[in-house]
């Protein structure tokens, strides 16, 4: 009897110890691993560093298996990184770009395809037209994200010098006014940029203007009387003296350095720029005021988009949509837009009361978010989504700039620059 009982006790603290030894095992075993995904952005440190650390800090804790790492690319090295990586199979997770250059790379179907990981309600939140900006061949590339619509941005003192008292609405009163504002202040009306690799700014003015840039099958289309009086438009204002010399050599900066300096009337740019300016040159600022954007006879106005794609050989497909998806939600699009003095890509963000009302007292960046917050509902993409879109741009300003330096007839730039881009 008493065997029996040591028996029992001896079997009684074996189990004890058998289930103590599978819990300590069980609790010091390989943890399940977090899903880490690499978000790139282009030049949003350090201004908004806060916001995304914040933003991602939410994100983590609403996600307990997904962690994300945050990198900052500076703007101008953010297309040879991005092709770089692709090229080598080793892409981030999540990229911030803008659909003209993810565009060029979704035609090498550099990018998951959205459709299949959007459901429908989802995106129909985001705005139709702007949606359709990051597509290509039908299939949607990119989630559309922050945008911008460009203003005139005037020095009302250079005006008063000139007995200007309104700004231009169109290019064809901006060619007027130029030479009013040349002959009375030596000064020139604005900077505009023929570099092929910089700013779409002119080749947006043909489309504003009328011009077809490219037919349904892709072929040149701005071999018309439209195109040619387009050309003759810049070509003009070049042999008149009348636009800085430099606008063949020097990139869209160069158009907010001379505003900044006092030597141009006008910058076209967006609202975002105000601050700058203000921090830059306070004086200038003072003299500033803003209309709408210069437009053709069209009447048509450009929107910027930035967007975010996912590419194709990502690991984590599902966790990297869910990310796009959250920064670029209702909640978050619209903080945004307060910290960066953008606008919203989605529908209920962009219909919140503090991109439609102002005080009487309001500033000029308070006055600009309405004027570009109201100039959205008729803004659209004004060139079209082509993967070689920059070889299109390259063939117009290369015989642009040929016709503004006397090397060919106007007629002659605009066959070349067609020739060129059908040839390619």
């Amino acid at each position: 009897m008493i065997q029996l009982q040591k028996f029992k006790k001896l079997a009684a603290w074996a189990l004890i110890g058998l289930l103590s030894s599978w819990m300590i095992s069980c609790g010091s075993g390989p943890k399940p691993t977090a899903t880490t995904i690499e978000f790139w952005t282009m030049q949003l440190q350090p201004q908004f560093t806060n916001y995304f650390q914040s933003l991602i800090a939410t994100f983590e804790s609403q996600n307990s298996g997904i962690k994300v790492n945050w990198v900052d690319i500076p703007w101008s090295a953010m297309e040879n990184k991005i092709l770089t990586a692709v090229s080598a199979n080793t892409p981030p997770d999540v990229v911030n770009l803008n659909p003209g250059f993810a565009s060029q790379l979704a035609g090498r179907n550099a990018w998951l395809d959205l459709d299949t990981k959007v459901p429908n309600e989802v995106r129909s939140s985001y705005l139709p037209n702007i949606w359709k900006a990051s597509t290509l061949n039908g299939k949607s590339f990119g989630i559309p994200w922050y945008l911008t619509t460009r203003l005139t941005i005037y020095n009302t003192d250079l005006l008063k010098q000139a007995g200007i008292t309104k700004a231009p609405a169109t290019y064809g009163e901006l060619a007027q006014v130029a030479q009013q504002i040349k002959d009375k202040t030596g000064k020139y009306a604005f900077f505009v940029t023929f570099v092929p690799q910089d700013s779409g700014e002119v080749m947006e003015s043909l489309v504003q203007m009328g011009v077809t840039l490219v037919d349904s099958e892709g072929k040149a289309a701005f071999n018309s009387p439209q195109g040619k009086a387009a050309f003759q438009y810049w070509v003009d204002l070049y042999k008149k003296g009348l636009l800085p010399k430099e606008a063949l050599t020097q990139g869209h900066r160069h158009a907010i350095d001379l505003y900044q300096a006092g030597e141009t009337a006008f910058l076209a740019s967006g609202p975002e720029f105000l601050k700058t300016i203000a921090n830059n040159a306070p004086k200038i600022a003072q003299a500033s005021a803003i209309a709408p954007q210069l437009t053709g006879d069209t009447g048509k106005k450009n929107v910027a988009v930035m967007n975010i794609v996912v590419p194709r050989e990502t690991k984590q497909p599902d966790a990297a949509v869910k990310f796009a998806l959250f920064v670029t939600n209702d909640e978050n699009q619209l903080a945004f837009a307060k910290a960066a003095n953008v606008l919203p890509s989605t529908v209920k963000a962009l219909s919140d009361t503090y991109f439609k009302e102002v005080s009487a007292t309001a500033s000029t960046v308070e006055k600009a978010r309405v004027i570009s917050a109201t100039q959205l509902q008729q803004a659209e993409i004004l060139t079209p989504t082509l993967k070689d879109f920059k070889k299109l741009q390259t063939a117009v300003y290369d015989n642009l700039q040929a016709a503004m330096l006397g090397q060919k007839t106007v007629d002659k730039a605009v066959e070349d620059a067609a020739q060129q881009w059908n040839n390619r």
